[in-house]
């Protein structure tokens, strides 16, 4: 059989969607039919939120999230002889099998049981559930799994949650040897004794029509959660319709390349909390080829088992605007910043709803870009929704109504019959003194302790010189981004670029310029990052991560920085951080140059080899120095370096134990800064390019007198300014988040490099391998250390305009489309009137 390839131009981490959602409750906690039925009423009135196929029938996926309705199952069991003992004994797998393969479906059934006793549960057999395909369109009916249900009972005196978490890692280890033996079209919806789902490629319409068991009077529950989906740039499928097994989402995780990444970095964690020896059993943390709801809802479901409740486990994922919030209360600021220590939030626009069966809730992420309202009715009625009057025939008054704002929360407690507003929520979860105590013994900012900028030492342009060439300055460079910058003002130049594309050009590029950094697109906005700065943050920690289920820890000491851009003093401070002691490592990127082009592979691997030997001897923090090139050592273009790093202990499962500061003479610039810092590295110390700014300022070489000392403040600050819009075109308002995030589509780098350096990032055309980005790296390194000295009394080489950023009037450097030939052609042409 001939081995497909996929395309290059589909990626699944396009998979994003935008959608109606919401939930309806009974602050009493009753149960009762009526509030699915409302619930299915309110999901019709959001069909328009949703899309349709062309056959004008299939939808892009519908569903609900309820309680366990334990009656309707007791009727159930009872037909079979199998009653239970204790209502809360029940627990129910809602699961879709491979379509039309009986040897596969029983294969997965075997699997399903043989998980579920080995959890030490009781199996009590299969039920079909019944559906009625006739209100189906085509599509959605040529990919219908078989649905079933597996019963699963509890047969001693566990605890409720500790049941809950039976069921949990039953359902991982289903998943995981399904996985293992290669069987497509299995999915488990999901997995509780406490919640059920109903969901597939239906309409609002459908799903009632659908599923015969929502029709039935003891369906009762006291609160559903309902979605209708809007899949954007995507192929709907059954698997991927809301809800998943905790939450609905409207919106996208912008970050979720970089989110994943360090999910599966965490797999290696030595903190395991109340998993203890079985947290290899929850791998993998986040499953493969999900959504980004899906990989959200993963990790919201293991945070939440894992001990916390799930208001706690949002707020981690889904932090407000804190750090530049000047009213918040001590306690709240101290949560968020421990919890900054161990979990990088989920960013974009997002509305969430969310329950573990006693608590419901909804969230706004910190820029409050998706509509949430909600009504308290005075018989205890709750609904929230993408938008208001969804129901029209509530019995009761409406007592309050309002709407979520950015980072708000609101969440109905089954347990104490209470509506929880924001400050309720907020208020109760950070009340624990120990979260302040902990931020202050262990956190240490950086910026503090180096103190103020002082005069950097006075360097010569002769001693900057061959850095610049080794790393391919240029003299229009110095004039129009560097000078700029020492003034801290951004660059600007004319829109467009008239060049070829990196991998099309004659010239040796940087690897920089072959990454394009993506943007908001569909229902995604950008960022205001002037406007909305208040809500965007540079906040970024040094010296690795707490585990996911490690509590208050004595022995780590982490570094704040409030810049990702260190200056030199700040750099030397790293040093004296007391926790950070002996724990700084340094890695020195550089290839041979005897040995030429094909010394670079080895040397990139070598690296990334001494980077986990490193991390494994307890390094906290590794520089990584392309610092003190000679005429025998070239420097491996640190993009490469950081990146080929940050895969490696990603695979190692120590990516969290660490963290990566790029010590360069090459980035200079804010789109080369914001690729090391999407690709992985937490901080960039751009040595050359201080020195630069500093010497410029120096010789008066900027447009109005800058001191050295400030023209470095100004870099800094100019450099921050292009990472806020950077991050605000994608959506972004956290660097936490767009730090490893890989927002970059590269063009023309080939597989191999992209598989070992920059996994998972698009690359649609292919290109230049290890031995191409030697090879132009040589031709850099050649012109700063060229093989015939000059000779004495000779002039000394100098920066030479390259062309790429205006025409080289000499004839030489990049070549552009709109040149003067090509204009004094059109003149001509234009004047001659023929």
């Amino acid at each position: 059989m001939a081995k497909i390839i996929p395309s290059p131009l589909y990626s699944a981490d396009q998979e994003h969607d935008a959608c109606g959602v919401g939930f309806i409750a009974k602050l009493t906690g009753e149960r009762s039919y009526d509030v699915l039925n409302r619930a299915l009423t309110a999901l019709k009135a959001l069909a328009h939120r949703g899309a349709i196929d062309a056959d004008a029938v299939t939808g892009d996926g519908a569903g609900v999230l309820t309680q366990l309705p334990i009656e309707f199952f007791k009727d159930y069991l009872a037909s079979i002889n199998k009653p239970l003992f204790r209502d809360s004994d029940l627990g129910v797998g809602m699961i879709f099998l491979p379509k039309g393969d009986d040897y596969a479906q029983a294969h997965c059934k075997k699997i399903v049981e043989t998980a579920v006793k080995a959890e030490g549960l009781s199996f009590l057999g299969w039920r079909e559930v019944p559906v009625d395909s006739s209100c189906l369109g085509r599509k959605a009916i040529e990919t219908l799994p078989l649905i079933v249900q597996a019963l699963v009972a509890r047969k001693d005196d566990t605890a409720d949650d500790e049941f809950e978490r039976k069921l949990f890692l039953a359902q991982n280890s289903a998943e995981r040897l399904v996985l293992g033996a290669k069987i497509q079209g299995f999915y488990i919806c999901s997995f509780s004794s406490r919640t059920i789902v109903y969901k597939g490629l239906l309409t609002p319409a459908q799903i009632k029509k659908f599923y015969l068991d929502l029709k039935s009077p003891k369906f009762t529950t006291a609160f559903a959660l309902f979605h209708q989906r809007y899949s954007t740039n995507t192929f709907p499928t059954w698997h991927l319709a809301h809800p998943f097994r905790m939450m609905a989402h409207n919106g996208e995780i912008n970050t979720i390349r970089g989110n994943r990444n360090l999910m599966r970095a965490r797999e290696n964690s030595a903190a395991h909390g109340v998993w203890g020896d079985r947290f290899d059993d929850l791998k993998p943390l986040v499953q493969p080829s999900g959504s980004d709801s899906a990989s959200f809802d993963n990790a919201l479901q293991l945070l939440t088992l894992g001990g916390r409740n799930p208001l706690h486990s949002c707020m981690m994922m889904m932090p407000p605007a804190w750090e530049k919030d000047k009213a918040l209360a001590p306690e709240t600021r101290a949560f968020y910043r421990y919890h900054s220590a161990i979990l990088e939030p989920w960013d974009g626009p997002a509305a969430i709803v969310f329950t573990d069966g006693k608590i419901v809730g909804a969230s706004l992420d910190r820029n409050g870009l998706r509509p949430a309202r909600y009504k308290i009715f005075d018989d205890g009625y709750v609904i929230l929704a993408s938008e208001a009057g969804l129901v029209h025939d509530f019995p009761g008054k409406v007592v309050e109504s309002g709407r979520l704002g950015p980072g708000r929360m609101i969440a109905v407690d089954f347990a104490n019959k209470k509506f929880l507003r924001d400050a309720e929520v907020k208020a109760a979860v950070t009340a624990d003194p120990h979260y302040r105590q902990w931020c202050d013994g262990h956190l240490v900012n950086l910026h503090t302790l180096a103190g103020p900028v002082p005069a950097p030492a006075a360097e010569t342009p002769e001693a900057l010189l061959p850095g610049q060439l080794a790393f391919g300055y240029e003299s229009d460079e110095m004039e129009m981004v560097l000078a700029p910058l020492a003034e801290g003002a951004e660059p600007t130049g004319s829109m467009g670029d008239d060049t070829p594309l990196a991998v099309l050009s004659r010239r040796p590029r940087l690897l920089y310029t072959y990454f394009k950094q993506l943007f908001a697109q569909v229902t995604n906005p950008p960022i205001d990052s002037v406007r909305e700065k208040a809500v965007m943050s540079l906040h970024m920690l040094l010296g690795g991560r707490l585990g996911l289920f490690e509590e208050f820890p004595a022995s780590t000491g982490l570094v704040e920085l409030e810049s990702p851009v260190l200056l030199h003093h700040e750099f030397a401070a790293l040093s004296n951080v007391p926790a950070l002691k002996d724990r700084v490592v340094t890695l020195h990127a550089h290839f041979s140059a005897t040995l030429g082009a094909k010394a670079l592979e080895p040397a990139v691997k070598a690296l990334a080899e001494q980077a986990e030997k490193a991390v494994r001897g307890g390094a906290k923090i590794l520089v990584i120095s392309d610092c003190g090139v000679t005429a025998q050592q070239v420097g491996i273009p640190m993009l490469l370096a950081v990146g080929a790093v940050h895969q490696q202990l990603v695979r190692a499962g120590l990516r969290l134990q660490a963290d990566l500061v790029a010590q360069t003479g090459e980035a200079r610039e804010v789109h080369q800064i914001a690729c090391l810092l999407g690709f992985g590295a937490n901080a960039v110390y751009p040595t050359l390019a201080l020195c630069t700014v500093a010497q410029l300022a120096a010789a008066g070489k900027t447009s109005k007198p800058v001191e050295p000392a400030k023209a470095l403040a100004n870099y800094r600050e100019a450099i921050d300014a292009g990472l806020y819009k950077i991050m605000a075109k994608m959506g972004i308002s956290t660097l936490a988040s767009y730090r490893g995030g890989q927002m970059f589509e590269a063009l023309g780098v080939s597989a191999k490099v992209v598989a070992e350096c920059f996994t998972g990032t698009a690359s649609p055309i292919g290109g230049i391998d290890y031995l191409q980005i030697a090879e132009e790296a040589l031709v850099r390194h050649a012109r700063a250390f060229p093989s015939e000295l000059p000779a004495p009394g000779s002039p000394l080489p100098a920066l030479q305009p390259e062309g790429y950023y205006r025409v080289n009037k000499r004839g030489e450097g990049e070549f552009h489309g709109w040149n003067p030939k090509v204009v004094a052609s059109m003149n001509k042409f234009i004047k001659s009137g023929d």
